[in-house]
């Protein structure tokens, strides 16, 4: 529970998010729109750059 604390509520629900990104490119897949799958499949990763891109900019600020 300490973790989730450290971690915080944004970085917390951005990933929330991008778990369920991934759970509904995962559905577009399966049932077959295959490219739409794979576009909404690749907001995970961009979102997760972007995540660690502001915490890196945070860092250089302090």
């Amino acid at each position: 529970m300490n973790y989730f604390k450290k971690l915080g509520t944004a970085n917390l629900f951005m990933l929330f998010l991008c778990a369920v990104i991934v759970l509904v490119a995962e559905y577009l897949f399966l049932t077959g729109d295959q490219m739409h799958g794979l576009f909404v499949g690749l907001w995970a990763p961009t979102l997760l750059g972007v995540m660690i891109y502001l915490k890196l900019v945070d860092h250089g600020g302090k």
